[in-house]
């Protein structure tokens, strides 16, 4: 079956319809290119046709994109991948350039006819690339439509027309925040942007198009007429020069220069700028095959986009019946308390919000209240929306409302007598074989379960905080938890639109066991004499959202001393951090607890605004005199996190790779352009990293020791992704 059909109404008005088969949005892939092509051809050498309208079959979308399998199939068809791809590319070109020109004459543009875009809604990727290739594009008034180009966050950039045709229309700066940030607009916004022509009402989308196409407009696309100027200016400009300038050192401070794709993209543009329109596709073409080959973007392809996609859809999710949650409790409505319940009235689900006192619940529930109101001052939220979303959570101190729930989530006080007092309180009333999920960070889930009178009903579900912001979700098998409940919090968490990862139970978990030595390390240098600008300048070089000493400000460094002190108590002699004890002791004693207490490794003003390092901090530790190269200190910082990342692996708490790597990234920011830890190192090489570690193990200790998996790899030169691609280990 064909994803594209062609009607031909009354009046000469030829519809082309996407409908791809199968799914519920439209996909872009090499036959749908194909068929596109040839019905645009056949209607444009029909005599009865005097113009198109492109539109979709499926209800309140356009199109979510290209089928990012298409690059991989160009990639790997050829012992030429450069000029496989580059051909594959130029082809695509070729389909949305003969749209654009509509068979006008090419040297005096007449002829032709008008070809329009009817979008219902949703126009994302390529979905928005071949209507900026049509000569007006119309979109339904649908507010939760989002149209734009997404491609920068995945590591690419726009390769199909989408980046010089965007830029010629709008000018490199108004076009700097669809292409260089990726954002997204309703259509409202869009059209104010200059991205789509007209917002009409659902009801009249296909007829106005319709009436445009008969209206005999004028088609030529303004780069394709004599003396066309680029918007803003080109790079010759005064005007075109600045823009250009500031662009570059917007991109490198945002980037610091470790993502491909928009250093790529911004040369796209900019040298298209200078030519002919013909030759700055060639031009965008081919800086779109140099990112391609970069393994940054096909680690972030498969991580961003492959990856995280099969994890949303249940990749690892047990054979059991549909979970939908229709009613769950909140217990405790602290911080994450408040979060949880408010990203579950957001998708629809009743929520028992419980607190100790009726004060403390409705402090939780005005969390939502006050989200509300911030999405009603941007004019995303209506206040008949807030009422409704407020009208789906019970803010109470009577846990007799928990009677119905089919999902509890507890996220009480880290404590193991409160949560063992919580969860018998809980299963008085919901019984033991309602699914249990603790919140928590650290604390062990099967000593947890030890107080549920159903082990197999009993869970872990780590949010990341802020919850409402924070994407991935952590979930924890205990020893004892069941199928269903696996399944359940899984359920749980694409209701909620959120991207799971399940790990099985160890001190803490997956994350907080990866992040923990990344913090360690950053302090550990202080203690040694490395100046903190040096530590902290180098992991976000190296693309982490924030240095480890900023990290541990963020996250309260009381929190520090009391994961150090449980974790010591636990390991015993073991124990492998009092260097770091030291300097965090000594930081907590001072009263210097971190953002919350406006004193720690940074200062802060009386707003709590972040203005600098502490300068004091050398009285204590002095910067050494000779300091260590930047990539020394890049290597420490991200081999203290990936090495956890290997022997959670090996430890079977991690048990896919591309959880890993997703969870890396979601959950604390490591590195995105390196698609994750298990990806970095596939990109570094197994031999070379090993060998990176035996000079650190050497130089700095046994914490960077080479894991035995590693040496495995290393020694056949192999790769965890050609092991464990598919979260099962393939070796012989």
């Amino acid at each position: 079956m064909t994803d594209f059909t062609l009607a031909i109404d009354d009046q000469g008005v030829a519809v082309i319809t996407w409908d791809t088969v199968g799914k519920s949005m439209n996909v872009m892939n090499q036959q749908g290119f194909a068929d596109l092509d040839a019905l645009v051809a056949q209607a444009l050498t029909d005599d009865a046709v005097k113009g198109i309208v492109i539109t979709s079959g499926k209800d309140g979308s356009f199109a979510g994109g290209m089928d990012l399998n298409i690059i991989a199939a160009m990639r790997d068809s050829s012992d030429d991948p450069a000029k496989a791809i580059f051909d594959g590319v130029m082809e695509m070109h070729g389909v949305l350039r003969r749209i654009e020109r509509a068979g006008m004459d090419p040297k005096t543009n007449k002829g032709g006819k008008p070809i329009a875009a009817a979008l219902p809604g949703t126009a994302l990727g390529i979905g928005l690339e071949i209507p900026l290739a049509c000569h007006r594009i119309f979109a339904a008034d649908n507010p939760k439509a989002k149209i734009g180009l997404p491609e920068i966050m995945v590591g690419i950039f726009p390769g199909a027309g989408g980046t010089t045709r965007l830029s010629r229309k709008l000018g490199a700066m108004g076009a700097s925040p669809l292409l260089l940030q990726g954002k997204l607009n309703n259509p409202t916004a869009a059209m104010k942007a200059g991205v789509i022509d007209e917002v009409v009402p659902a009801e009249d989308l296909l007829t106005k198009a319709k009436e445009w196409v008969l209206s005999e407009p004028n088609i030529v696309k303004p780069w394709d007429d004599k003396g066309w100027k680029m918007p803003g200016g080109a790079p010759y400009h005064p005007a075109g020069f600045m823009t250009f300038v500031g662009a570059s050192a917007m991109v490198n401070g945002n980037t610091q220069g470790v993502y491909p794709a928009a250093k790529a993209l911004l040369s796209a543009v900019y040298e298209g700028a200078l030519v002919p329109f013909d030759t700055a596709l060639k031009i965008e073409a081919r800086w779109f095959t140099h990112v391609l080959l970069n393994p940054s973007s096909s680690a972030m392809i498969r991580s961003l986009f492959i990856n995280k996609e099969k994890l949303e859809k249940g990749a690892n999710r047990p054979d059991v019946s549909d979970q939908k949650v229709k009613k769950v409790g909140v217990i405790g409505a602290g911080m994450m308390g408040a979060g949880i319940a408010l990203v579950s009235a957001k998708a629809g689900i009743e929520v028992v919000l419980i607190d100790n006192s009726q004060e403390a619940a409705d402090k939780g529930k005005s969390y939502s209240a006050d989200y509300m109101d911030k999405g009603i001052a941007r004019k995303k939220a209506t206040p008949e929306k807030k009422e409704a979303l407020l009208g789906l959570i019970n803010a109470t101190t009577d846990y007799a409302a928990l009677e119905g729930c089919d999902l509890i989530v507890e996220a009480v006080f880290e404590d193991m007598g409160v949560k063992a007092e919580v969860t018998k309180k809980v299963q008085a009333v919901v019984g033991p074989d309602c699914v249990f999920a603790t919140n928590t960070s650290t604390l062990p889930i099967t000593e947890l379960a030890q107080a549920a009178e159903n082990a197999e009903a009993f869970i872990g579900i780590h949010f990341f905080s802020p919850v409402d912001k924070m994407n991935l979700v952590e979930i924890i098998k205990g020893q004892k938890t069941g199928d269903v409940a696996v399944a359940k919090a899984l359920d749980f968490v694409r209701q909620i639109r959120k991207t799971p990862i399940v790990v099985n139970d160890a001190r803490f978990f997956y994350a907080n066991r990866c992040i923990i030595p990344y913090i360690n390390e950053g302090i550990r240098m202080v203690k040694e004499g490395v100046s903190p600008a040096l530590i902290e300048n180098a992991a976000k070089l190296v693309g982490m959202p924030l240095g480890p000493l900023q990290l541990v400000d963020e996250t309260s460094i009381d929190l520090g001393v009391k994961i150090a002190k449980a974790t010591k108590a636990a390991m015993g002699d073991a124990y492998p951090d009092g260097e770091v004890d030291e300097v965090l002791f000594w930081m907590a004693d001072a009263g210097r607890m971190g953002r919350k207490s406006n004193a720690g490794f940074y200062t802060y003003d009386d707003k709590g605004k972040r203005e600098g390092l502490w300068s004091e901090l050398g009285d204590k530790y002095p910067v050494a005199a000779d300091q260590p190269d930047l990539i020394t200190v890049q290597h420490r910082l991200l081999f203290a996190q990936v090495l956890e990342a290997v022997r959670a692996l090996e430890d079977g708490v991690l048990t896919d790779i591309r959880e890993g790597d997703v969870g890396a990234i979601l959950g604390w920011g490591f590195a995105p352009w390196s698609g994750g830890p298990f990806s970095w190192l596939d990109i570094l090489g197994a031999p070379f990293a090993a060998e990176t570690c035996d000079m650190l193990t050497e130089t700095y200790g046994d914490r960077f020791k080479t894991p035995d998996l590693l040496r495995e790899l290393a020694d056949r030169n192999g790769t965890f992704y050609a092991r464990f691609g598919e979260g099962v280990d393939t070796a012989a």
